[in-house]
């Protein structure tokens, strides 16, 4: 009972109950108790099969269904799944993107790093907070199985009476993916071949989980006459349905194996608010270009001629890949009906090969005015990422400073927390490269790397640089695009550059003043990116690039940072290497 300002305690037992009983008055009285929810999900991932572009595979679903199910919760609630691996003869695991694990790192959901595989047959509890609002994703993290089809979305909302820097009056989701016919067993396998197999383009793009191959192009003769039916309802096109007049923030975010990806609605202006959970300063574009493990939100108005319908598209920037139909779904005017077409033909997409305003997008994403993080304003240390094609013993890898990544049999995490050491490579990484000498622009002579399981030790509450610089493949004139992604934390993004990293004059053009913070950011082709972030998180954590091949074939480093403050790792992560017979289901 609270009188004026005089509060009437009643009789306690304890000191400790009067104590607590004491802070809950204290909270409400400043206005600030506000109660965290537990969200409970319970989820089978199994194989079935399944059209998504009308073409039957098998699938990874959860619960019957990809995507799968989409985390919805508050700003401080805790995330409980209870995954079972219906897969029979397969692990798996996965990675909550976007999630930094503050104080539960064993969850990240990373195999081989700090994890050990969830096995068939079990169920594996994974439980976290979410500490930020914003758009994230989960997915596979074993394997190639993100491609497969388990993948998702978080959408973590603002706590009660917070409100967000814009307005709308819809909120609505969508994941962009690519999607391959062929297994990721036999697009592995091809990869690890002698001589090389690549995995090709994809045959088709997804939005949110549909996408229209044709049908008529196959031409294998054995094949069922119903394995790939245009009519199945499956592959029906993504439609949204707007009512004129009102916004709609779409949170769009791509999961795609390998495609660089650009996305447009027809007619209508994008604004772009929100980036990897962080607010941008506002800028409106006619295409949204993202690479893989990127999330935006964008805000749209139907504010266009309501007696038609409009198209959505997505198309393969960065890549040649004619054969590559464009993703397509409607934008649909109520009261219009849902399957009536745009009397149009889709917008042209941007050339694929110009990246002039692919780097202009990059350049635009700034923190928006009031939600500025300053980064610090120099580093402790600077590492530079070489992104190279190499050969190793006659198979074709990927690597960083001409070192190829390979995981231990024993999770990082675990081996680190255990001091079981002498279980991956005790030599650190190269931090840079031959900077004097290399030139990024030809195709090497000396094509050879080696391969490594070791780890780069960071101080922790070190602020540390990472500037990623692009090259030539071991195609000439070819230099891909490769989307990065940190575990465990965000970092600032200081600039981007075209060419070699001039490390004397490029760190004074960066930006200190209002650089966007992501959890994934892409560096150019022959160009560079320059990150920042605190080394702040205790845990063991993945840097990689996201395009899945890129990344079996080697290209991702593990940060280790602050192992003594990491607490008592639960027995359930364990069970493979060194730590068979210590797991506790």
């Amino acid at each position: 009972m609270i009188f004026s300002n005089m509060v009437l305690i009643p009789k306690c037992k304890s000191r400790v109950l009067l104590f607590l009983w004491l802070l809950g008055i204290i909270a409400l009285l400043n206005g600030s108790a506000v109660e965290a929810r537990i969200r409970r999900y319970k989820w089978e991932v199994k194989y079935e099969y399944k059209s998504p572009d009308c073409l039957k595979k098998l699938v990874i679903t959860i619960n019957g269904g990809t995507p799968g199910p989409t985390i919805t919760a508050q700003q401080n609630d805790t995330i409980i799944v209870e995954l079972t691996n219906g897969l029979l003869t397969e692990n798996v695991a996965i990675h909550w993107h976007g999630i930094r694990q503050i104080g539960t790192p064993w969850f990240d959901g990373t195999e081989g790093v700090t994890q050990c595989p969830i096995l068939p047959g079990t169920t594996f509890k994974y439980q976290f907070v979410v500490d930020r609002a914003g758009t994230y994703l989960y997915h596979a993290h074993y394997g190639m199985q993100r491609e497969a089809g388990l993948y998702g979305s978080i959408i973590v909302g603002l706590p009660d009476g917070k409100s967000e820097p814009f307005t709308y009056d819809y909120d609505r989701n969508i994941i962009l993916n690519d999607w391959y016919h062929k297994s990721t067993y036999e697009q592995a396998a091809g990869l690890s071949a002698i001589p090389f197999q690549w995995v090709g383009e994809p045959q088709s793009l997804l939005i949110h989980g549909r996408g229209k191959f044709n049908c008529s192009t196959l031409t294998t003769p054995t094949l069922d006459a119903g394995i790939c039916n245009a009519t199945n309802p499956d592959c029906e096109p993504f439609r949204l349905i707007a009512v004129p007049g009102k916004t709609y923030r779409l949170r769009i975010s791509s999961l795609t194996a390998l495609s660089a990806l650009s996305f447009q609605i027809e007619g209508h202006n994008m604004t772009v608010v929100e980036a990897d959970g962080h607010y941008v300063e506002p800028f409106v574009v006619q295409n949204l270009f993202l690479y893989s493990g990127e999330t935006y939100s964008v805000l749209v108005k139907a504010d266009q001629d309501p007696t038609r319908n409009y198209w959505i598209t997505s198309n393969i920037v960065g890549r040649s890949a004619p054969n590559t139909p464009p993703g397509l779904g409607v934008f649909v005017y109520y009261p219009n009906h849902p399957r009536r077409s745009p009397p149009t033909t889709p917008p042209p997409p941007p050339l694929w090969n110009n990246t002039d305003p692919r780097l202009a997008q990059s350049h635009a994403i700034k923190a928006r005015q009031g939600y500025i993080h300053t980064p610090p304003s120099r580093s402790d240390r600077v590492i530079v990422f070489l992104n190279t094609q190499n050969t190793i013993n006659g198979n074709v890898r990927w690597s960083v400073n001409n070192v190829s990544f390979v995981l231990p049999h024993t999770p990082y995490l675990i081996a680190l927390k255990e001091n079981l050491t002498h279980v991956f490579d005790q030599n650190p990484p190269p931090d840079g490269y031959d900077f004097q000498n290399y030139d990024i622009r030809i195709v090497q002579e000396n094509r050879n790397a080696t391969s490594s399981n070791g780890v780069y030790s960071l101080n922790f509450n070190s602020t540390v640089d990472i500037i990623l610089q692009n090259a030539n493949s071991m195609s000439l004139g070819t230099s891909e695009t490769h989307p990065w992604h940190l575990h465990g934390h965000d970092f600032w993004v200081l600039g981007y550059g075209e060419g070699k990293f001039d490390m004397f004059n490029d760190p004074k053009k960066y930006n200190l003043v209002n650089p966007i913070m992501k959890n994934t950011v892409p560096v150019h082709p022959y160009g560079w990116t320059a990150l920042r972030f605190r080394a702040d998180n205790p845990g063991a954590w993945a840097f990689h690039c996201h395009i899945e091949s890129h990344f079996y074939m080697g290209m991702g480093v593990v940060f280790a940072e602050g192992i003594d403050k990491v607490g008592k790792l639960p027995s359930s992560v364990m069970g493979c290497g060194e730590t068979q017979g210590l797991y506790r289901p």
